[in-house]
């Protein structure tokens, strides 16, 4: 049995689970509402406030999308009710960031701006040198963080670049001169 698959996922106040046919699963909640068309193979119970994932048999497929689909519904719960954030750190000399509305514009030492525009359902707050990525839905905060960082990673010489704050970046000695 999956270890993460079998828990009930709880579901706080103010937070509502709806399962349509096809298990197409609605979560709402005070930050907003996430749709998502789950694995019809598995049952979602909706009992009293929490919500059980049930697969029918043990085979390696189903056992696979168990966890997975708990998973996913428990990001869905989680995400409505608090919401994810990831904060990004800017390093280097003249590297900066800007935020205008929806347009973040960063400076990274190229001759250019490199201009981004925030997708939908994602904000973006520019603070000193760290940028935070906010949102409803962790798939998507995760990939724009991670779309953002792309633009200059962090080099392990000097370490300039754009870090999750969390990172530790593995820092390599440079060269020595001649004797």
């Amino acid at each position: 049995m999956s270890r993460i698959g079998k828990m009930p996922i709880a579901v706080p106040a103010g937070v509502t689970v709806d399962v349509a046919e096809n298990n197409k699963v609605t979560v709402k909640g005070p930050k907003g509402t996430l749709e998502r068309v789950l694995p019809s193979v598995l049952t979602i119970k909706v009992e009293d406030s929490q919500v059980v994932v049930e697969r029918p048999n043990d085979e390696k497929q189903t056992k696979a999308l168990h966890g997975l689909t708990r998973s996913l519904l428990n990001n869905m719960v989680i995400g409505v009710s608090e919401g994810y954030k990831k904060v990004l750190e800017i390093n280097g000399v003249g590297y900066r960031a800007q935020k205008q509305g929806k347009t973040l514009t960063l400076s990274l030492g190229f001759s250019h701006p490199v201009i981004m525009e925030d997708p939908e359902g994602i904000e973006t707050k520019v603070v000193d040198n760290k940028i935070e990525v906010e949102g409803i839905d962790k798939e998507k905060v995760g990939q724009y963080a991670a779309v953002i960082r792309d633009k200059k990673r962090p080099e392990p010489y000097k370490g300039k670049g754009i870090k999750y704050i969390d990172e530790t970046i593995r820092r390599k000695v440079g060269k020595t001169g001649k004797k």
